[in-house]
């Protein structure tokens, strides 16, 4: 960043600028400041000698762009924010939440952004807001939104706003496309019915949220799709206040031979049921999860499911922003497929139990 030059027999640090790299390697200043700045659609200009030639004149003389000009000049902070309307730290969401983080930083490297998390609550409550009278979003060029259940009228907001963003978790429309990062709930859950099917099962019980916020509905919908070929289906709603037990012997008696549980908390606590009733998984029943854990289960079983690729949505969520801030996004939303694991409670019915 400084070099030293002889004036009257004195050696005095000057510090490098633009000017004198672009002296130094014969180009125009202009031509310093597109290879510092990187964007694709202007470096693709300058041919590859030019390029090589600066960069090596900027190794040499140890020169370090102003970060604080460069961002002005960009209009940009080179920060990212994530926004989350439920805590994200407590020990109890760690589980669910960390992976995205995990994404979300590896991300933020990737790209060259620092990371600045929103934990404003509205004034006068609890309730985490985006926009509220301490709003400080434009603090940060883009923002990821995170949240299993994200407000309606705020993301209406921000979609008819100016302001990048990019939420986790496939989005309804609201008034108008949201640019997202999901999982793709719907064909991996149709595909563990499809492997349900292949046992020998014609008899399903769903037990979550229908409909529910889009998480759940898409989860519904490919258990549905899957089982609407003639197959019994029966629906027991998380909101019932029935203990599991009590479920579990209604799912029983409609001759249901295989659960699939929106939740795998749920799962655990029909797993247990199950056992204490004294049914052996899977030879007297199938039960599987439809998601990896959202906290600290306590349990050794080995559930038939499938994994979130939580880490790679967050990643992909910062690859998404950066792209809208460069101005070259070509994909608004996106899916990832979720990874089938072949667990332990899910398989062929006992010899007796296929012949009832």
């Amino acid at each position: 960043m400084e070099i030293r030059i002889s004036k009257a027999g004195r050696l005095l640090k000057v510090r490098v600028t633009q000017r004198d790299v672009a002296r130094l390697a014969g180009v125009s200043q202009a031509t310093v400041s597109l290879v510092l700045n990187g964007q694709a659609n202007a470096i693709d200009r300058i041919p590859i000698e030019t390029r090589e030639r600066v960069a090596r004149v900027i190794r040499e003389t140890g020169y370090v762009a102003d970060p604080i000009a460069r961002r002005l000049v960009q209009k940009r902070n080179q920060i990212i924010g994530v926004f989350s309307y439920e805590p994200v730290f407590p020990s109890a969401q760690a589980d669910f939440f960390l992976p995205f983080l995990l994404g979300i930083e590896q991300g933020a490297q990737q790209f060259g952004y620092d990371v600045l998390l929103f934990t404003s609550a509205a004034k006068g409550g609890d309730e985490r807001r985006i926009f509220s009278s301490n709003n400080r979003l434009r603090l940060a060029d883009g923002c990821i939104v995170l949240g299993r259940e994200l407000d309606r009228a705020e993301l209406a907001q921000l979609v008819s706003g100016d302001y990048h963003f990019v939420a986790i978790g496939r989005r309804d429309d609201a008034g108008g496309p949201v640019p997202y990062v999901g999982a793709d709930y719907a064909t991996a859950t149709a595909a563990l019915v499809g492997q349900a099917l292949k046992f020998g099962h014609r008899a399903f019980g769903y037990v979550g949220r229908k409909p529910g916020i889009e998480a759940s509905s898409d989860r519904w919908r490919g258990f549905h799709e899957a089982t609407r070929s003639g197959e019994k289906a029966l629906v027991i709603d998380t909101a019932d206040p029935r203990p599991v037990n009590e479920a579990l012997l209604d799912l029983r008696k409609a001759g249901v031979t295989a659960i699939f549980y929106e939740d795998l908390s749920d799962a655990v606590q029909g797993e247990e049921a199950a056992r204490e009733m004294g049914l052996y998984l899977p030879g007297d029943l199938s039960i599987v999860a439809l998601g990896n854990p959202t906290g600290s289960i306590p349990t050794q079983v080995n559930f038939t499911r499938f994994n979130i690729p939580r880490e790679e949505m967050g990643r992909l969520a910062v690859e998404m922003l950066a792209a809208s801030l460069e101005g070259h996004l070509h994909e608004r939303q996106r899916l990832l497929p979720c990874e089938l694991v072949r667990g332990e409670t899910l398989g062929f019915l006992t010899e007796t139990k296929r012949l009832l």
